[in-house]
């Protein structure tokens, strides 16, 4: 009774999966379908077997310049990360292995700026990207991106550096190793999933953003997110073509999620068992 209990429970939770991962998956197959059909068959609805044209691919790139943009997104999301990883590593380490009384305080600070309405900083942040000439410019979004995620940075980080025990860092210090040692040649490499994790999610994150991309661009560092929002025109939306772009925008990313899944998983579960 008790096998075919837990084997009954194992193929709910096993149908429950299925079931999820097809409701998320369900929004991609849509967009993918919806991008290989003519336009006047994308108003109409959804279909599991359109015309199968790939009219939208091409003339998504022959109207719009697609290199262009994944390039600017390419390197806006790799630069905001390591510059973002350049920030964290001491900042976590410092508040890890030396904390204080207001470190908490200062976590709790730092992830509170993720609440805040995107809308409300932005009047200042575009007039001082203005005024320092950061419009439309690879530097100025790879800062402001930065700045976005660096509070979830810090947080990984935080938590994967707790896990270290602290007397290897002390026996570092024993030998002689300097300030900068103990963090390149000690923490990180004892770190290298919580970082490789974060790292990802990080690229994810700057890869996805829209709101900012869009206000802060116009053309020369449009990444693919405002090439996305360029198929929306006065005359409406082209929801075939506008398919397409989406498509090939998700395209890396999901590739990229796809074949360091592995490694994401195992950053994000370092440290919870002892």
């Amino acid at each position: 009774m008790a096998r075919a209990a837990s084997t009954r429970k194992k193929i709910a939770f096993t149908a429950l999966a299925w079931l999820v991962a097809m409701v998320i998956f369900f929004p991609i197959l849509y967009t993918i379908i919806t991008s290989l059909k003519t336009e006047t068959e994308a108003i109409q609805g959804f279909d599991l077997l359109p015309s199968f044209t790939l009219e939208n691919y091409v003339t998504v790139q022959t109207q719009r310049d697609y290199f262009k943009p994944f390039m600017n997104s390419v390197v806006i999301s790799v630069g905001s990360t390591i510059l973002a990883l350049l920030i964290a590593i001491p900042a976590a380490w410092a508040m890890a292995f030396s904390p204080t009384k207001k470190t908490k305080d200062i976590l709790m600070w730092m992830l509170s700026t993720k609440m805040m309405p995107a809308v409300a900083v932005l009047v200042p942040i575009y007039l001082m990207f203005r005024d320092f000439g950061l419009l439309d410019t690879r530097i100025g979004l790879t800062i402001m991106l930065m700045m976005i995620n660096l509070p979830i940075v810090v947080w990984m980080l935080y938590t994967y550096f707790r896990e270290i025990p602290g007397e290897i860092l002390e026996a570092a210090r024993m030998d002689g190793a300097s300030l900068l040692n103990e963090i390149v040649y000690v923490l990180t490499p004892m770190a290298v999933p919580g970082i490789a994790s974060t790292m990802l999610l990080n690229v994810i994150l700057a890869w996805n953003e829209a709101f900012w991309t869009i206000r802060l661009t116009t053309t020369n560092a449009a990444p693919l997110t405002a090439f996305i929002a360029s198929f929306s025109s006065p005359q409406g939306l082209f929801w075939a073509k506008l398919s397409a772009a989406s498509t090939l925008a998700i395209a890396p990313i999901v590739i990229l999620g796809w074949f360091s899944q592995k490694q994401l998983v195992r950053g994000l579960t370092f440290g919870a068992v002892k």
